[in-house]
């Protein structure tokens, strides 16, 4: 009595030890999941995610909206007007080709003048004889890698800047241009040109990554590149990019790489641009003014390309059709198949055979279902009822039909089995048939443990991918109008982000998003089955 005892005990505290274990593991495993996921509702969004929500769905005021973006750009004007000075020092091939530009305008404008008589043929050519030397002083400063040659041109560039005939003219624009990129030379070693030029190159990106597109220039065609940083955890993330350069540095013959982490600032010391990092360091709340955000609109929004702005609505509807077409499929056929096995056959060889066959299929891989599906119902059978060709939301259905069948076969036959025999024989007796006592006794009274099967063929429905990979979903698309159109849904588009690569490691809220909302849409259904499942045994209590 005493073994027995401590045996009971024993098994007690080991079944409350595997539950604790599998509550610890669960909080482990969904815990960072859905704290991530979270970040996609709740997040500190700067100006440029206001402006996003403005132009794509019209939402905020646009007083208030222009007034901070105003106080945005105020705040960001040095830093575009240090990239573009620095620009013209490292590559000047495009002020080279303005500058000719200029010369001949500035010759059709003199020729003009000599036609309406405001000039004579003399003052223009020495106007003209003017023009071309400044012109070509202009170049040379630009080609010249000596510094010291390059302010002696442009200090005699400078020199004519009295002359109105030329400042009031196109010729203007050369003392301009002089002026502009005097400051640069006046503390950059134009020899050290080719070594900037990667460097810049890289914080320019950076630089239109985080603030978005300097003014004037033209709007990108796809939304991701037409906004900064917009939000905030992605704004320090670029700042830290911009602000230190990672190298990969050898550290012998043999050894690996070591990965270091060096001061843009050094890398432009004694130039203008060094004056950059220190700005941006110090001000970038300033140029994207960061305000908590809750944006519940994630769960109804459809999405830019790749996911990179927008909500999951279009995937919550494609997977609840999805997943209640499967289910409005294979209940059914599943409940059908069970009643027969259990009130219409006897257990001989047959039968053990078809049991071990839907015991098989429940532990098939969900790919081999899929290609079962992409060659039976895309290619074959919706050709040839004329349902068009391609992924189709009635393929996958019944792809998932398949492959949730024998779950539900084997619940709903172990539900119907476990109705007390005394229920058939009292509706026998009292003369209904076979048939009306299996639909108005038997069927009712196993309807709680059919549900339960229904509950876990739900969840399996709703989180599958491999399946649908072929037969049903798309990543990009509109909202389905009919079941023969593909649809997005919330595990696909999760498994379209992760194989992304460069998009999922940009946006990993929206990744985490997906599969919360996935967790949260499985877990209301199940809720919805479970209450519905209460209720009916309420009822057969007679509660």
């Amino acid at each position: 009595m005493r073994l027995r005892h401590l045996g009971d005990k024993t098994f007690t505290a080991a079944s409350a030890l595997s539950i604790v274990l599998m509550v610890v593991a669960l909080i482990l495993l969904l815990g960072p999941l859905l704290s991530r996921g979270a970040g996609a509702l709740v997040f500190t969004g700067t100006v440029e995610y206001r402006k996003m929500q403005y132009d794509m769905h019209n939402r905020g005021k646009l007083e208030t909206l222009e007034t901070q973006l105003a106080e945005a750009h105020k705040a960001r004007a040095e830093v575009y007007e240090l990239i573009d000075d620095f620009a013209v020092m490292v590559d000047t091939s495009n002020v080279q080709k303005q500058t000719r530009i200029l010369f001949r305008q500035f010759k059709i404008q003199l020729r003009n003048k000599v036609k309406n008589g405001s000039l004579t043929n003399e003052q223009a050519l020495s106007l003209t004889a003017t023009a071309k030397k400044l012109r070509d002083q202009l170049l040379d400063a630009y080609k010249t890698s000596d510094v010291q040659e390059a302010r002696e041109k442009l200090d005699y560039v400078l020199s004519h800047a009295d002359d109105s005939l030329l400042a009031d003219s196109v010729a203007g624009e050369f003392f301009a241009m002089a002026g502009k990129y005097r400051k640069v030379v006046s503390a950059a070693g134009l020899e050290r040109r080719g070594e900037y030029a990667k460097s810049f190159h890289e914080v320019q990106e950076i630089v239109k990554e985080l603030l978005g597109p300097a003014p004037g220039q033209p709007t990108p065609d796809l939304a991701q590149f037409q906004y900064g940083a917009t939000r905030w955890d992605r704004a320090e993330f670029l700042r830290d990019r911009l602000l230190w350069a990672e190298t990969w540095v050898s550290q012998g013959p043999g050894k690996p790489l070591k990965k270091t982490r060096t001061p843009r600032q050094e890398q432009f010391a004694g130039t203008e641009l060094a004056r950059l990092f220190p700005i941006v360091e110090k001000n970038l709340d300033k140029m994207l003014l960061p305000q908590l955000t809750c944006y519940w609109q994630y769960f109804i929004d459809d999405s830019t390309p790749g996911h990179f702005f927008g909500g999951v609505g279009p995937e919550i509807i494609g997977t609840l059709l999805l997943t209640l077409l499967t289910m409005v499929i294979s209940v059914p056929l599943g409940i059908t198949a069970a009643g027969y096995l259990v009130e219409c056959t006897r257990d001989g060889l047959f039968i053990r055979i078809i049991r071990t066959c839907i015991n098989t299929l429940a532990g098939v891989p969900s790919i081999v279902f899929g290609l079962f599906g992409l060659a039976f119902f895309v290619l074959y059978i919706q050709p040839r009822f004329a349902l068009g060709s391609g992924s189709t939301i009635l393929a996958g259905a019944l792809t998932l039909a398949v492959l949730v069948l024998p779950v539900l076969i084997r619940a709903s036959e172990e539900a119907i089995k476990s109705v007390p025999a005394s229920y058939k024989e009292a509706s026998l007796a009292l003369g209904a048939g076979k048939f009306r006592t299996f639909i108005k006794v038997t069927l009712p009274a196993a309807l709680p443990g059919i549900l339960t099967g229904v509950i876990l063929s739900m969840s399996r429905a709703a989180g599958e991918t491999a399946p649908i990979l072929f037969t049903a979903t798309v990543a990009l698309g509109p909202i389905p109008k009919n079941i023969l159109q593909p649809t997005r849904t919330l595990s696909y588009g999760s498994y379209d982000i992760a194989v992304g690569d460069r998009i999922a490691a940009l946006v990993p809220h929206q990744q985490y998003g997906m599969v919360m909302t996935l967790i949260a849409l499985v877990l209301l259904l199940n809720m919805t089955a479970i209450i519905i499942r209460r209720k009916l045994e309420s009822r057969l209590r007679g509660g």
